[in-house]
């Protein structure tokens, strides 16, 4: 056996290939073995015999858009050989499939194939609960045919808020309405299709939720997802929603959304009416969201952002001190699409963001011991180990230190705004890629948020751009600019991914 494709079967491959997107049924016909024994199977059932596969074929509608990033051959003889091809599907998720060629006197053709799709069913490490939809659109408008996935902090009407936490859960009451940015999205034409799963507490940044378990990442098999917005972004990643509503603290919207290789926006702090929104630190919290296109996602901010003249961004600028906070593959992708929008270098003296990166950890963890502690008191043997522990680091503060920290703060926002200035500052969304589950993930979170807590306390919008790095795996480039200008960077990235994509 060798890997090497004899002669004319990759040729054929893709004009299978390029039949199957047609839905060209004569092609894909001819491209299958005749006879009673050739053999195609899904998760739906098996199918034998050319004449039942052209009869499926034929009565499907076409298969869902996608396009091939992997093929590997394993070659029987001159006449046989294994294809296994890896796809990306257009409504998001990652597929494969695999098939038995065989050259015949009309040339190759596939004797059997399995195809694997990623399934709609019901995922517990995804969702916290689903309907048909869960919550239906209240109005026909700019949203209608969208669906949605809410992060479980958000009150939905006639649910409780889990908070990723089952023993939170338990004590909730149902709530009686709709968090704000929930009945505005439903008002838009939206319906929620479910709550989806939050790191507990949103105390996190990696998505593997103690108790349900880590959702799980198609743009990078067998890596976290990132949270603590994890099983929305999740879900729309795997293409079970059109639109994830998650927060972004200290970066739960770049983050997941940069190891999911998707669209995120971090709204301006209060730009968004947060009513029914359970708190972490609210001094930092802000609500967010994530689609798998600029257009999409710019689309959910004419809903929910505040209507404001548009104005033309400044200058895009890279930070080389920044990109240096990531490791060598995401700032040389993160540098690299940054020149493409017509980043200029600009140095930025960062000999204080140590002590700012300790002052945010102390104020966020302050502001989210005084929200939960009174709950959490004698529970917190109820949370998994890694949120226990910050929650443990939180009761410990005390005021004074606190007050200190605020102080540094309030200087150190007022110097990162005015470093941000007009201009757009391009920087990576997340320190690395996201990291094989299982790995230690102190180090990365640490590394993260020297560059996630710049918009945190500033109060800046930031919008994460989806990039690949060298070895193919999904990285973010964000995009920050001056409060309130959220519609201008959303405005800007999608004139930035045209041109990224012109030839």
């Amino acid at each position: 056996m060798r890997s090497t494709a004899p002669a004319g079967l990759m040729e054929a491959f893709w004009d299978y290939e390029r039949a199957l997107m047609d839905d060209d049924v004569k092609a894909l016909d001819r491209l299958f073995a005749p006879g009673p024994d050739t053999l195609r199977g899904d998760a739906a059932g098996l199918l034998v015999g050319h004449e039942a596969i052209s009869a499926f074929r034929s009565g499907r509608g076409g298969a869902p858009q996608r396009r091939v990033v992997e093929t590997h051959v394993q070659t029987v003889d001159d006449d046989h050989a294994l294809v296994v091809a890896v796809t990306e599907l257009v409504g998001g998720g990652r597929g494969q499939q695999t098939q038995l060629w065989e050259r015949q006197r009309t040339g190759w053709v596939v004797t059997a194939a399995h195809v694997a799709v990623p399934p709609p069913a019901y995922d517990a490490r995804i969702w916290r609960t689903l309907g048909s939809p869960l919550a239906r659109a209240t109005g026909d408008g700019p949203l209608a045919g969208q669906s949605v996935a809410v992060k479980d902090l958000y009150a939905v009407a006639g649910q409780r808020i889990g908070a990723g936490n089952p023993s939170w859960e338990d004590a909730a009451a149902v709530e009686t309405e709709d968090a704000r940015v929930v009945a505005a999205l439903r008002a838009a034409g939206a319906e929620v299709t479910g709550i989806s799963r939050t790191d507990e507490l949103a105390y996190s940044l990696a998505g593997t939720n103690a108790h349900f378990g880590t959702p799980p990442n198609p743009k990078a098999p067998r890596r976290i997802s990132g949270g603590s917005s994890s099983g929305s972004v999740s879900a729309v990643a795997l293409g079970h929603v059109s639109i994830g509503l998650g927060t972004d603290t200290g970066g739960s919207i770049r983050v997941p959304a940069a190891y999911n290789g998707v669209w995120g926006i971090r709204t301006s702090h209060g730009a968004v009416d947060r009513t029914g929104l359970l708190p972490l630190a609210q001094s930092f919290d802000t609500v967010g969201w994530f689609a798998r296109t600029p257009d999409l996602l710019a689309a959910v901010g004419d809903v929910l952002l505040p209507s404001r003249e548009p104005r033309r961004v400044g200058e895009v600028v890279v930070v080389p001190e920044l990109l240096a906070l990531a490791d060598a593959d995401v700032a040389a992708a993160v540098g690299a699409a940054a020149a493409v929008l017509g980043a200029t270098e600009q140095a930025w003296d960062l000999s204080a963001l140590p002590g700012w990166r300790a002052a945010f950890t102390t104020w966020q963890a302050w502001e989210a011991w005084k929200a939960h502690g009174p709950w959490l008191a004698g529970r917190l043997d109820t949370l998994g180990a890694d949120v226990r522990g910050r929650f443990e680091m939180a009761s410990r503060i005390t005021e004074p230190r606190a007050l200190e920290a605020y102080a540094d703060l309030l200087a150190a926002r007022q110097q990162i705004r005015s470093f941000v200035g007009d201009r757009v500052v391009a920087l990576p969304s997340a320190s690395s890629v996201a990291p094989l589950i299982g790995s230690d993930l102190d180090v990365v979170r640490e590394a993260t948020l020297q560059l996630t807590c710049l918009a945190g306390i500033a109060g800046l919008p930031a919008v994460n751009l989806p990039v690949t790095t060298a070895e193919g795996l999904p990285a973010g480039l964000c995009l920050v600019a001056a409060p309130g200008r959220d519609r201008d960077l959303l405005a800007f990235a999608r004139v930035g991914v045209v041109d990224r994509d012109s030839p």
